[in-house]
């Protein structure tokens, strides 16, 4: 134990760096993700047991790869079966738009799922004309079928590919994809508009759900597989720019796709985080690249265009009080990457013995369906020197046709918000499934063995684990308070290379030597500093807490998170996400280099270290102790509510649906975890809430709901005694009442004699 008069704790060297150490910590894990991200490619091949001896070897070897990179996009749903494509036709507009001496142009629709159907245009050669093959045409998510279908003069001649297709006698369906117009991004009854890109907004709601927008559109894809499968003619997929996306990945999803051409879109990913937040894949760069996707695809044809990809310098700009949208832009492949990309992708299609199949095409206009591309496409699909007369690259005349597209665009908005929301109300369903009918609460003991498996797979699955930490902690500290009751030390310390942690230890005066204590770690929220909670004279929401339980004797430890500089931190979930990591990927092994330390210090009872966190800090409060058992006990303050609706509804104005905390959905949780099953692997440990009844975090209703579930379970393992709740007449702020008795009750520490 220091003297009186130590600047430094005994044991520890001193601290000397000055500056905003908040900052530092959070630039030092930007560097620490970023290597990640850059070594995840010589990492993925553990992940993969390819087995080039045959082609169906090959696709044995590869099918559980197929099957997690379906999971991760949400593509695992069952679709509804498919006889026929319907005509989409009204009292002033007839479902075929144009008829040509070659082919026709149709509105078309097709069922997907229950009350989810793909739209778009249905091009058809005139019965005189034999059909070469089938294709899935998939325009840019800011462009119509009509662009690529010539049916409007928006569009090159040259790049409406699908026109062209259906001119060399291919069968070809345009659907339409989501745009990243804003629209309709919110719920307008409630007054709550955003700037999100459709596809942002879906994206925020299906992620949280096991889901994704990209899965969504994958579906509609190989739901048209479902229909051309019919007939015994190739089928071929070719997309641009986010298309290509959608293109690339249900060939590596559904190997019924027969030939495969992505234009604008295929490089490395590896700077993924810089792009818009809906091509934001969990676990993506962990096991797979672009090239990687397409070894799903190898050996079947597959033909790459390095045309120029879309431009979006951004989301929908800030607006009549519409904001809340994540930053992102699109540039277009650089050829050097699309290159490198490809010569990596050919590496698996050389090993297959089918090199031949693998097409680089690089057009000399930079436009997208070049006739290189669509040559090479008709002859994988079977076609023998297919006919492409250049001379009928001419647009076709505008028609004086009536249709409102926009309201075509709402309504696969809006179907796929419906979806989303049908997701939501059945993720209490899906929770009792996952955890609550595999855990056992018989006895404790049955109760702590049965939930090893699902407290991995939180750790593993949901909140991703980065590598532990790999060097001495070297602690570091200075006195920065001295105080009549205890005084405050700064430390640092070391987590893995040029990393670390950063805290405020408060240790009581009368601290006796060889005596230990209990330990209250006292985790800020959003925005936050330890200072928020160990300093007496900042006056917030915190009540300088962990001052207050220095006061009462506790020794306490308040911990600087790295969700702090707005964006910086939110950049490190971005990059983080891709590579099966999140923010609190990070947070858990940075409090476990805490604890070792907290644990090796003579006047610390190891045994005896409680969290107790406020917002943010309540929301560490939920994942932290769930997954590190030595917290003897959790108190989440000003965050515990229905978590996954908080997230995903679209009917609330609580739901983080409608604000800027792009960060927050976490995939698959609300399938998996909300916050009672949370508590559940906390447990037996004892658990309390703190709710003010002004808190705009959640309504009451929502924290007494989810908690319902946690005092039932207490009260089924016989230890109701160990959790609570207080409701106080207060907003988002520290309590300090019930919950510091609780402390004092479960860390077993007297509480002050009032005079």
């Amino acid at each position: 134990m220091a003297s009186e008069t130590a600047r430094v704790l005994h044991g520890t060297a001193p601290l000397t760096v000055e500056g905003d150490l908040a900052a530092q910590m959070v630039e030092a894990l930007d560097g620490y993700v970023t290597d990640a991200v850059a070594r995840s490619p010589e990492k993925r091949e553990i992940l993969w047991s390819r087995d080039y001896s045959s082609h169906e070897a090959y696709a044995k070897s590869v099918a559980s790869n197929r099957q997690r990179f379906r999971k991760q996009i949400g593509c695992l749903d069952e679709r509804l079966p498919i006889e026929e494509l319907s005509y989409v036709a009204t009292t002033r507009t007839p479902a075929q738009i144009v008829e040509w001496d070659d082919y026709t142009v149709s509105r078309v629709q097709w069922q997907v799922f229950d009350g989810v159907d793909g739209e778009g245009l249905l091009l058809e050669p005139t019965h005189n004309v034999p059909i070469t093959g089938q294709v899935i045409a998939l325009p840019d998510a800011d462009w119509t079928p009509e662009m690529i279908a010539g049916v409007t003069a928006d569009l090159p001649p040259s790049a409406q590919f699908a026109r062209r297709l259906a001119q060399a006698g291919c069968r070809v369906v345009v659907p339409l994809l989501i745009n990243r117009d804003d629209t309709y991004s919110g719920n307008p009854t409630l007054c709550a508009m955003t700037n999100q890109p459709h596809r942002e907004f879906i994206y925020r709601m299906a992620y949280q759900l096991g889901r994704h927008i990209i899965g969504c559109e994958v579906q509609k894809v190989l739901s048209l597989v479902d229909w051309m499968s019919h007939a015994d003619v190739p089928i071929g997929v070719i997309g641009y720019g986010e298309g290509g996306l959608i293109a690339l990945y249900s060939a590596a999803a559904d190997t019924r796709i027969q030939a495969t051409a992505v234009s604008g879109y295929f490089q490395s990913r590896q700077e993924v985080w810089r792009e818009p937040i809906y091509r934001n894949v969990w676990g993506l760069l962990h096991e797979f690249g672009d090239a990687e996707i397409a070894s799903l695809i190898a050996p079947r044809p597959l033909i790459i265009e390095a045309s120029r990809g879309p431009e979006v310098a951004g989301p929908p700009p800030l607006c009549s009080g519409r904001g809340g949208a994540a930053p992102g832009q699109l540039v277009s492949p650089p050829l050097d990457a699309v290159k490198t990309e490809f010569d990596r992708a050919r590496d698996f299609y050389q090993q297959l013995d089918s090199e031949n199949a693998l097409h680089f095409v690089d057009p000399e206009d930079g436009l997208p369906g070049a006739e290189e591309t669509v040559r090479t496409l008709l002859n994988e699909l079977g076609a023998e020197d297919p006919f492409i007369d250049s001379t009928l690259l001419h647009a076709l005349p505008p028609r004086d046709y009536h249709f409102d597209d926009e309201a075509r665009q709402k309504r696969q908005f809006m179907q796929l918000v419906d979806l989303s929301q049908r997701f939501l109300r059945e993720a209490a369903s899906r929770r009792q499934q996952f955890f609550w009918e595999k855990t056992d609460t018989t006895s404790l003991e049955s109760w702590k063995a049965t939930c090893g498996e699902p407290k991995a797979y939180f750790w593993d699955e949901v909140i991703g684990r980065c590598p532990a930490p790999d060097v001495p902690a070297n602690p570091r500290t200075r006195l920065i308070y001295d105080e009549p009751n205890w005084k405050g030390y700064e430390v640092v310390l070391d987590v893995w290379k040029d990393v670390f942690a950063y805290g405020i230890l408060l240790l009581p005066n009368d601290l006796q030597p060889g005596e230990q204590r209990p330990v209250v770690v006292c985790q800020h929220g959003l925005e936050g500093r330890p200072q928020d909670t160990a300093d007496p004279r900042i006056e917030s929401v915190y009540y300088s807490y962990a001052a207050s339980l220095a006061d009462r004797g506790f020794i306490t430890y308040a911990p600087q998170n790295p969700y702090i500089g707005q964006d910086a931190f939110r950049v490190l979930q971005r990059k983080g996400n891709p590579i099966k990591w999140s923010l609190f990927s990070l947070i858990i092994r940075q409090h476990e280099r805490t604890l070792d330390w907290l644990a090796e210090q003579p006047f610390v009872d190891a045994d005896r270290i409680g969290f107790y966190g406020l917002s943010y800090g309540g929301k560490t409060a939920m994942r932290v102790p769930a997954v590190l058992d030595r917290y003897a006990c959790s108190i989440c303050s000003a965050d515990f509510n229905e978590w996954i609706v908080k997230n995903a509804t679209f009917d609330s104005r609580y739901s983080y649906m409608f604000t800027g905390e792009y960060e927050m959905p976490e995939f698959d949780l609300g399938n998996t975890f909300n916050y009672g099953e949370m508590a559940g692997l906390i447990a037996p440990r004892p658990f309390m809430v703190e709710r003010g009844h002004e808190d705009g975090v959640a309504p009451d209703e929502w924290v007494a709901h989810e908690f319902a579930v946690v005092r039932r379970l207490y009260v089924q393992l016989g230890i109701a005694d160990r959790t609570e709740i207080e409701f106080f007449d207060g907003g988002h702020q520290i309590n300090a009442e019930a919950t510091f008795r609780f402390l004092h009750r479960h860390l077993n520490w007297p509480e002050p004699t009032v005079a």
